[in-house]
């Protein structure tokens, strides 16, 4: 007999473009199991629910192949709302709850129940009154179904985080022909007691014959709480298989294991890295940046060391460049050669030889309306008063000076422009990255910073920053701090890898270290050996 399906998704692909993000991706969802659907961040989830809830970015990129039945009949979805009519909902990660609203309205928003009254007899049904004795008992049939002991007269502004959470699981409880429910990252937020509760309440949910979809990088809860699990990786499928008949290292073997390609051919590490100098010192560092908070992280870096910093986006490892150079509120101490950096004083990291290169090349990075060459120059004039020429009693800007040297920034980066006048944001966005990186260089730094430096270039341009950061390295004993969502990229140069989960630091690992390694150690899975 034929096993009955509450969601099949069959061979979906999808591209933007030229760029495939999925690829032949099946999933089969049956009813009241607990589905886990795991990869790293751009893997292909999002897109994948995307397409199940018929979001506008789908439809507005040319759509999407592939085939998407619930119980057992074909859908294409062309709205949200088509999904929450078809019995699907979502339990998101960033809360879609009114504060000012009490539990009860939050909970009834948009189902609303009305009785009639004088006026909607005479005048029509527009005029019904709402229904508040029904709808508080229904939002409470709905927190009594997860098991939930809140006060639906409360506003949703005064509850702890967690209770937040419930009140949104109760709201899609509410919807009284839910078939599936997805879960997206939804412990992300709460603490560890909230995040076992909410893992209990998953289960009551499933035991009612509800399918759950649960988007997670935390392996521990996955092997918890589900049934079935399915990896993707960089679009595409990798592996399907009942939770019973595997294990968190096989599991995160599977999420982060690929054949690593070398972005450079010289692999060659310089001699005695173990005993040189720690060039930077780490000590319980906090950074509140909205989104990749900091929460207490001791890190020695060493000098002439290609250091990486890697972990899944929202972790908090952009946060630690970002807070060392005074773009964040930052506490605990940083201290470079010796120097501790001055947190309160912005650019005090740059008066400390530090450059650095922002994930952010538009909007932090680069003065889009200016010239190449006063983009390249325009720190090191700042800061080190270089390249000014003495006019009378001022000084100004030696043009010659600095277009002779953004020509040769221009020609070691192979910057594609029509000269150094140019306005970068008419750059592409590989070369605006490599003028950034010009720029990094130019204030000649005892330390570079790199954060996402080949993020949404190509592959040329890509090899060739890569390339140069080792030769940095080599030539000049340059340390550098890289911060990559790309593990591949950070394996391929880095002489250690730290791993950063839930603001924390999970593990330094080596750059040849099994994947199941750095599965584990970006998912929080704690083994012997842990930092």
């Amino acid at each position: 007999m034929e096993d009955k399906y509450v969601l099949q998704m069959e061979n979906i692909s999808k591209k933007y473009g030229e760029t495939a993000v999925l690829k032949n991706v099946s999933l089969n969802v049956k009813p009241g199991e607990i589905y886990a659907l795991i990869g790293e961040n751009g893997a292909g989830k999002s897109t994948l629910m995307n397409i199940l809830f018929g979001m506008s970015v789908i439809h507005s990129t040319g759509g999407y192949d592939g085939k998407v039945t619930i119980d057992g009949q074909e859908v294409n979805f062309t709205s949200p709302n088509d999904a929450m009519k078809a019995g699907i909902g979502m339990v998101h990660q960033e809360f879609m709850l009114i504060p000012g609203f009490t539990v009860t309205e939050n909970i009834k928003v948009g189902r609303e129940l009305t009785k009639p009254g004088l006026a909607s007899k005479v005048f029509g049904k527009s005029l019904e009154r709402l229904d508040w004795e029904k709808m508080e008992g229904e939002a409470q049939e709905a927190l009594d179904a997860i098991g939930m002991d809140i006060d639906r007269h409360v506003k949703v502004a005064g509850l702890p985080v967690g209770y937040m959470q419930f009140v949104e699981i109760a709201r899609e409880i509410d919807k009284k022909n839910i078939k599936l429910l997805v879960f997206d990252e939804p412990t992300a937020v709460l603490t560890e007691s909230e995040a076992q509760r909410l893992l209990s309440v998953m289960k009551l949910i499933a035991a009612k014959g509800i399918a759950i979809i649960f988007i997670t990088h935390r392996l521990d809860e996955i092997m918890e709480v589900a049934d079935t699990m399915t990896i993707l990786r960089d679009g595409e499928w990798v592996e399907t298989k009942a939770i019973k008949d595997t294990d968190v290292v096989e599991i995160a073997q599977l999420m982060v294991g690929r054949k690593i390609e070398k972005l450079v051919d010289d692999d060659e590490k310089p001699e005695g890295l173990e005993s040189a100098p720690v060039a930077v010192e780490i000590r319980d560092f906090r950074v509140d940046m909205p989104g990749e908070k900091v929460k207490g992280v001791d890190l020695d870096i060493r000098q002439g060391e290609i250091f990486g910093i890697g972990g899944l986006a929202g972790q908090g490892k952009i946060g630690i460049p970002n807070g060392i150079m005074g773009l964040f509120p930052a506490t605990g101490t940083v201290t470079i050669f010796g120097s501790q950096i001055n947190f309160g004083k912005l650019g005090d990291a740059l008066h400390k030889e530090v450059a650095f290169v922002s994930e952010d090349r538009r909007g932090v990075g680069l003065l889009l309306d200016e010239s190449i060459e006063d983009n390249i120059v325009f720190n090191t004039m700042t800061v080190k008063k270089e390249f000014l020429k003495n006019y009378a009693f001022m000084k100004l800007k030696d043009g010659r000076r600095v277009r002779s040297h953004a020509q040769e920034m221009i020609n070691l980066f192979d910057i594609r422009c029509t000269g150094s006048l140019q306005k970068v944001g008419s750059l592409s966005g590989g070369n605006q990255q490599k003028v950034c990186l010009a720029g990094a260089l130019t204030l000649n730094p005892k330390l570079l910073i790199v954060s996402e430096p080949t993020r949404g270039i190509d592959i040329g341009a890509k090899k060739l920053i890569m390339e140069h950061l080792v030769k940095l390295r080599k030539e000049q004993g340059l340390t550098i701090i890289m911060v990559s969502s790309e593990l591949v990229e950070l394996r391929s140069i880095c002489d250690r890898i730290a791993i950063i989960s839930d603001g924390r630091l999970s593990k330094i690992l080596s750059p040849d270290a099994p994947d199941a390694d750095f599965g584990l150690a970006m998912s929080a899975v704690r083994t012997e050996g842990g930092a």
